[in-house]
């Protein structure tokens, strides 16, 4: 006997349903970048497996978000001041990120070091996941700050020895860290799927 899965607020709906649309966006930008170090040397197969699987991400997110209104508001007041600590932190770290991310920029390219902006960049967005990973309590955040780190200090690494080519250095950093997002949207599509989100989206079932 299948035990039936809890029904998720509507703000967590909304979120999973944000955060593959997110997903599919740094998927496609990171794709790019790859694809310019690349010079379609490998028949742009990784940008279109990219861009395939930033469709599934925006069909499915776009789904979730359309259909949360039919999702409770919330569970318990207990769950209402949760989700707003959570909010509150997930706002505060995404912010303290962009900034960084503009200072580091601006920085880099003041300073005539701009081909490190891309490397510096990858590494924030890695070093960012390790705050979401207490936030919400995921493991599967540690791994992917983890595996974007390495691959941004890799970057960073072979800059500063001008060890390789910079369209080498792009095509590693781009591939890199769009396989972290990938397989971040990925995970988020199998934990909403495990809610019966997706089935009962496709199948217009009514929570």
């Amino acid at each position: 006997m299948t035990s039936t899965p809890p029904i998720l607020p509507r703000a967590a709906v909304r979120g999973i349903g944000g955060t593959l649309l997110l997903m599919a966006l740094f998927t496609t930008a990171w794709a790019g970048i790859a694809n310019a170090g690349l010079q379609g040397a490998d028949n742009y197969f990784h940008l279109t497996v990219c861009s395939l699987l930033s469709l599934v991400f925006i069909i499915y997110g776009i789904r979730l978000l359309l259909s949360a209104r039919r999702f409770p508001k919330s569970r318990s007041a207990e769950d209402l001041i949760t989700g707003k600590k959570m909010g509150k932190a997930y706002a505060i770290v995404f912010g303290i990120e962009g900034v960084a991310i503009g200072a580091a920029s601006a920085i880099l390219g003041i300073s005539g070091h701009g081909e490190y902006v891309l490397p510096a960049i990858a590494l924030i967005v890695g070093l960012h996941f390790y705050p979401f990973a207490r936030i919400f309590n995921r493991k599967v955040d540690y791994y992917i700050a983890s595996w974007t780190c390495g691959v941004a200090l890799g970057a960073i690494f072979a800059t500063y020895n001008n060890s390789r080519p910079q369209a080498f250095i792009m095509a590693f950093l781009g591939i890199g860290v769009s396989v972290a997002t990938i397989g971040y949207g990925l995970y988020t599509l199998r934990y909403a799927r495990s809610f019966n989100l997706i089935s009962g989206i496709l199948n217009k079932r009514r929570v």
